[in-house]
């Protein structure tokens, strides 16, 4: 299994038109989008992006559509090329790479999962997923071998011989994920791969992907507009609008403490309770009474905790870290309010 690797992004612009570097000044100095369109006729796709991804973490990129999420993804393996800036990947630029290099690159270090599947209607699905390693010139006993190991992961065992259009849609991006996972690229590009999907299906496949990254630990880059989504998988979030960076953080910090007005609206209607961890609302031990006998883990739900003092009939939980150490408890109407959202984090 491949070791994960982090990703850099620095500085990142893209400017769509004839002559986009006569303009990469001009954004810089504030020029809007809407100035750039009218005055010169370009397009501007991003501004100024800075994220610095962890090795083996799930990134989310979020935003509504025009908001420079998919042009954002297809810069980190340079299948668009950029105006200015930097993605610096295990120490390499990038966006400096010579044409050998950037094959290499994508061959080896990077996977993608597109939203409509890609899938080769004429292969079957083992085929499918072993057509990386075919392209690698991986004999032809070994690729089969290592795709029906990743098959049998998606729970697609049994469906080798079918091919795509015996198969439904959740079915085929299942196929769609063995063939990125199948090449052991450390990096795994997700773009809206699974908006295509019904709700249900969808949340199955989120389940799939949760449980596979505690196996692989791949740096994944997911891109999606769906809040709940993003809140779910992502270990941190980019909220992207008009081609910038508005916020970035974890799924708690956004939903407590969102940057503007379009975050706040954003963030809203979502479940805070499913969102919000023990550990950020909880109170610190003061000595002056004993702590509660029940005990929950600090990386628990709120959701979960109060779930937990309505079936015990308590008032308060005490928090409890792995090791056994006493952290704090969690009174019942902090819970409440940080549900409700009348409370913040500590």
């Amino acid at each position: 299994m491949a070791d994960p690797i982090g990703i850099e992004i620095r500085n990142l612009y893209k400017i769509f038109g004839p002559n986009p570097a006569a303009h990469v000044e001009a954004v810089r100095a504030g020029m809007t989008k809407a100035e750039l369109q009218a005055r010169h006729g370009h397009v501007l796709g991003l501004r100024d992006i800075n994220i610095s991804i962890a090795p083996g973490s799930i990134q989310v990129i979020m935003g509504l559509s025009g908001s420079g999420k998919s042009t954002l993804i297809r810069h980190i393996n340079r299948l668009i090329e950029p105006t200015a800036g930097e993605i610096i990947i295990e120490g390499q630029n990038v966006v400096a790479m010579p044409p050998e290099a950037l094959r290499a690159f994508r061959r080896h270090k990077t996977a993608m999962v597109f939203q409509k599947f890609a899938l080769l209607p004429h292969r079957t699905v083992l085929d499918n997923a072993a057509y990386g390693l075919e392209v690698q010139g991986v004999p032809e006993a070994e690729r089969y071998r290592t795709a029906m190991r990743w098959i049998e992961r998606v729970g697609l065992k049994g469906f080798e011989k079918s091919y795509p259009s015996q198969l439904s849609g959740g079915m085929q991006q299942r196929v769609g994920l063995a063939r990125a996972l199948v090449n052991d690229a450390p990096i795994l590009l997700m773009d809206e791969a699974y908006s295509a999907l019904d709700p249900l299906i969808r949340y199955d496949m989120q389940t799939v992907l949760l449980d596979l990254q505690k196996e692989v630990r791949k740096t994944i880059v997911f891109i999606t507009h769906d809040l709940d989504e993003a809140l779910r998988i992502g270990d941190r979030i980019a909220l992207l609008r008009d081609g910038c960076v508005i916020q970035q953080g974890s799924a708690q910090d956004i939903v407590l403490r969102p940057a503007d007005d379009y975050v706040a609206n954003f963030v809203q209607h979502v479940d805070r309770g499913k969102v919000l961890k023990v550990a950020s609302i909880m109170v610190e031990p003061s000595g002056a009474e004993a702590p509660p006998e029940a005990a929950i883990d600090p990386e628990a739900r709120v959701a979960d905790a109060l779930q937990k003092m309505a079936v015990l009939r308590l008032q308060s939980l005490r928090v409890e870290a792995p090791d056994g150490r006493t952290l704090g408890h969690l009174p019942f109407q902090a819970a409440i309010d940080a549900y409700t959202g009348q409370q913040g984090a500590r």
